[in-house]
């Protein structure tokens, strides 16, 4: 079975515990880029609602359901959890450059605990008090391991959460970085030595196209 990854880095990381590339076209996905690392160990639910962009790589038990648009450079580790919805009060949408740690989580639905109401899929909506909203990762966002994104949480650019953080119904501020549960702001990043990395990595791999050798 052929297996084309062009990009180096990607490349190098390949084992057979990945899908094939000629794999991951039979999935169905409703977009699907070059260069995708999807473990065969994760699941993916309704993949006619997912997007995937090029140079991404899924990890091991990785959960990813409903509606989910994700972009390029991004890096979903072992067992995070990605709910989308339904597509229409709720999805998740992951710029580039942008990740989930181990065991994170970002869930565009949840039962509102505190209102009082019947709790769990089980039980009919009538019944049922769920949030839902559609959360967006503009770009340069990472979500530390064991973090937990809650619906109407809004992201700026370059918004980082630190490990075992918990936002919802909550916007953070562009550039960033927040800790804690609930978590709040702890320090603001260099946005202008992030967009200077951003630049040359991309230079470097147009440099590489108009060598007409394989993007690094």
């Amino acid at each position: 079975m052929i297996n084309i990854i062009h990009n180096k880095t990607m490349r190098a990381q390949y084992n057979e515990g990945f899908y094939t590339q000629e794999e991951l076209r039979e999935f169905g996905f409703k977009s699907l880029g070059e260069d995708v690392l999807l473990s065969r160990k994760a699941i993916i639910y309704a993949p006619h609602k997912v997007s995937i962009g090029n140079c991404v790589r899924i990890d091991d038990f990785a959960i990813l359901s409903g509606a989910i648009t994700l972009g390029s450079f991004i890096h979903i580790s072992a067992q995070a959890t990605i709910t989308g919805g339904n597509g229409i009060d709720s999805s998740v949408v992951m710029g580039d450059f942008t990740s989930l740690s181990l065991g994170s989580k970002i869930l565009s639905m949840s039962d509102d605990l505190s209102s009082g109401v019947l709790v769990n899929s089980s039980i009919p909506s009538e019944y049922r008090n769920v949030k839902s909203s559609h959360i967006v990762l503009p770009g340069h966002n990472h979500i530390a391991a064991m973090s937990l994104v809650l619906p109407n949480t809004t992201f700026g650019i370059g918004t980082n959460l630190g490990p075992q953080s918990l936002v919802g119904d909550m916007a953070l501020k562009e550039y960033g970085y927040y800790f804690g549960a609930p978590a709040r702001l702890l320090k603001m990043l260099d946005k202008d030595r992030l967009k200077d990395l951003e630049s040359t990595f991309l230079e470097s791999l147009q440099k590489t196209n108009r060598g007409g050798g394989a993007t690094t």
